[in-house]
């Protein structure tokens, strides 16, 4: 497994936006569950990913598929009582840094309430007032 992978696993489920930074490419895209725009720049990803990490809980990769550059991480959580199942798909650079991540989730009724509760999260956090510009 990539070491990028291998240290994604642990950080991206305890939301620690310090530890998750340094493995996002500058020009990092991420495309949230949530809605149709993507979210650019290793600031911002790694804030949006931070406050994931805070609304999921019991957050646990059951299967990891890929290899070289291209990854599929499947996941299960709780978004407050419901239960969800999702894939992180991961494109790595050259640098073997995350240039690309996308999330897929279902049902979606607990896709709304990760909605809600990012929403909630993004309305008191003041940096992302500069950060809405990133998305494109």
């Amino acid at each position: 497994m990539h070491p990028t992978i291998a240290t994604m696993q642990d950080v991206v489920a305890k939301g620690d936006e310090a530890a998750i930074h340094p493995l996002l490419a500058e020009d990092v895209a991420f495309s949230p569950p949530t809605y149709w725009a993507t979210w650019t720049g290793r600031a911002p990803v790694a804030a949006v990913l931070g406050h994931v990490g805070q609304v999921f809980s019991e957050f646990k990769y059951r299967r990891i598929m890929g290899e070289g550059n291209d990854w599929a991480l499947e996941f299960q959580c709780k978004i407050g009582d419901l239960d969800a199942v999702g894939v992180d798909l991961i494109t790595l650079n050259d640098e073997g840094l995350i240039q690309t991540f996308e999330v897929v989730m279902r049902p979606y009724k607990s896709v709304g309430a990760l909605r809600e509760a990012m929403n909630a999260r993004v309305m008191t956090d003041p940096r992302f007032l500069k950060f809405k510009d990133a998305l494109s």
